[in-house]
């Protein structure tokens, strides 16, 4: 059976170690799967793993970043001295342990999920074996960044964009003999239910700026205007959870928008099955897999055209509605518009749930045998 290592930072909350998580399970009935930690942060994975699935921890804990900044908070100068010299130390060995486990590894394919780790495996890969790629990150037209990934790919094969979008971009831009082949993220499961559209319009992510989040508050404050009795759930935490709070608290807002912080996976799903829609603000998005299970559960999607990686899954006026630069006065008004009518919610409702059916975990795991298969023959892939 061949062997396929997973390189990952850690095995905690994130998307791409979500990703990673639902990889290892899609193919370990058929390979050997060994996932590489950097950082083992908490007892056990915070998703759910396989048993056939090997993880390896290479440093047996993870970054001081927290401790450092509460050491400089409270002026203990013996204290950030020392969680400095940790630091370094922690750096060292992020570089050190990954680099010898890629010299040193017997495995047929190496999958790479970060920047930091396709630069090593380009470097010190074997020959021998095939070095992959995935491409998580939008790279928001940073040209340093788009340098930096084009240079880590010199000596890997493959590179797996998560959207058609970035699939596009890198097959036009990046040099080398690396081969851009489109892998979407998948749904863990397609719920059997779909949600009766009793309750709010909601969104699920990390509250960082690059979501944001400030803007759909604002947008929503004009849907409070016209029907006071509407609500929005927001779900997730982040840098940005105190500064959301005050504006909502400005703005009087408090009774509608409700900030549940991080929750687990159930809440998550019992507050999908009740709700209208899924809104996006974001930026950017490399894919929108937040977005896509709230598809699965028949919502219509609301989302910005600048979450350009989202722009596969909802397509205007069939399976939500897509709007153009950054409008906060034509999304609040389609966000009103959609909740006042029962029966355009339930048509885009399923056209979203059938869109979402084309990312199961069933679908994306034929599609990665397929093109494992393949390659390992040392056979071209095509689309």
């Amino acid at each position: 059976m061949k062997k396929i290592a997973i390189l990952s930072l850690h095995l905690n909350y994130g998307g791409v170690e979500k990703a990673v998580a639902t990889l290892a399970n899609m193919l370990c009935d058929d390979y050997k799967v060994e996932i590489i930690c950097t950082y083992k942060m908490g007892n056990k994975p915070v998703y759910k793993i396989d048993d056939k699935v090997k993880i390896k921890y290479l440093i047996p804990y993870g970054p001081n970043k927290k401790e450092i900044k509460q050491n400089f908070k409270n002026f203990k100068i013996f204290n950030l001295l020392k969680e400095g010299i940790k630091a370094i130390k922690v750096l060292y060995l992020r570089k050190k342990t990954m680099i010898d486990y890629i010299k040193n590894s017997n495995a047929d394919v190496i999958i790479s999920t970060r920047v930091l780790f396709t630069n090593y495996l380009s470097k010190y890969g074997k020959e021998n074996i095939i070095k992959i790629a995935q491409e998580h990150r939008h790279h928001l037209n940073d040209q340093k960044y788009i340098q930096n990934l084009n240079d880590a790919c010199k000596n890997i094969d493959y590179l797996l964009p998560v959207s058609k979008e970035l699939t596009n971009f890198y097959t036009a831009t990046l040099t080398g003999k690396v081969k851009c082949y489109y892998m979407p993220n998948s749904l863990d499961n397609i719920p059997e239910i779909d949600s009766d559209y009793t309750k709010n319009v909601v969104t699920v992510g990390r509250l960082s700026k690059e979501k944001g989040f400030d803007d759909l508050i604002d947008v929503f404050k004009k849907v409070v205007a016209k029907n006071p009795n509407y609500k929005l759930d927001i779900i997730g935490d982040g840098p940005e959870r105190n500064n959301l709070k005050d504006i909502i608290a400005n703005l009087h807002l408090e009774n509608n928008i409700i900030l549940h912080g991080f929750q687990n996976k159930d809440y998550i799903n019992d507050v999908l099955s009740h709700s209208k829609a899924f809104i996006v603000t974001s930026y950017t998005e490399s894919f929108g897999i937040a977005l896509l299970e709230g598809m699965s559960y028949g919502l219509p999607g609301i989302i910005f055209d600048s979450a350009s990686g989202s722009l596969e899954l909802i397509k205007n006026n069939f399976s939500g509605y897509v709007i153009k630069n950054r409008s906060k006065d034509v999304m609040a008004k389609k966000i009103i518009k959609l909740l006042d009518n029962k029966k355009e919610i339930s048509i885009m409702g399923k056209n979203a749930k059938e869109t979402a059916k084309k990312y199961s975990f069933e679908k994306i795991k034929e599609r990665w045998l397929n093109f494992l298969e393949i390659i390992l023959k040392g056979e071209e892939i095509n689309e």
